[in-house]
C-alpha cells in the first residue's frame, strides 16, 4: 500500500510546464501536469493505453484528435491512446491535471460494485 497527498505534486514553473510522477508500477503510471497560464502540452500520442484526465485545479483546453474540448475543475475526460493529445491552459489561473496512464488485468476490475 502506497499513501501520498496531490497537493505536493502541485508545483509550477515560469519556465514551463511540469509533469510530477505520483506512482509508476509495472505498465501504469499516475502523474500530475501543472501549467501557469498560457503553458501547453504539444500533441502527442500514448498508443496501447487510454489516458484518463481530471481537471484538479484551473481550466484550459484539449485538442484531443482536432476537436477543442473545454475543461475546468472536477471535469473528468477519456481519450483513447490513440488520438493525438495536446493541452493550453488558456485561462488566467494556474492549472493542474491529474493523468492516469494503465491497463486492467481483467474486466472483472472494470465493474460497478
Amino acid at each position: 500500500m502506497k499513501k501520498t497527498n496531490l497537493q505536493e505534486y502541485i508545483e509550477y514553473s515560469e519556465e514551463r510546464f511540469t509533469k510530477r510522477i505520483v506512482f509508476k508500477e509495472g505498465e501504469s503510471t499516475v502523474f500530475v501536469l501543472n501549467f501557469k497560464p498560457q503553458q501547453s502540452l504539444p500533441a502527442h500520442k500514448h498508443p496501447g493505453t487510454n489516458v484518463y484526465l481530471l481537471v484538479v485545479e484551473g481550466a484550459g483546453t484539449f485538442k484531443i484528435d482536432g476537436k477543442e474540448v473545454k475543461a475546468s475543475k472536477n471535469d473528468v475526460i477519456l481519450a483513447d491512446g490513440d488520438e493525438e493529445f495536446a493541452f493550453v491552459n488558456d485561462s488566467n489561473e494556474n492549472t493542474s491535471v491529474y493523468v492516469m496512464l494503465n491497463k486492467i488485468p481483467n474486466e472483472n476490475y472494470a465493474q460497478n460494485i
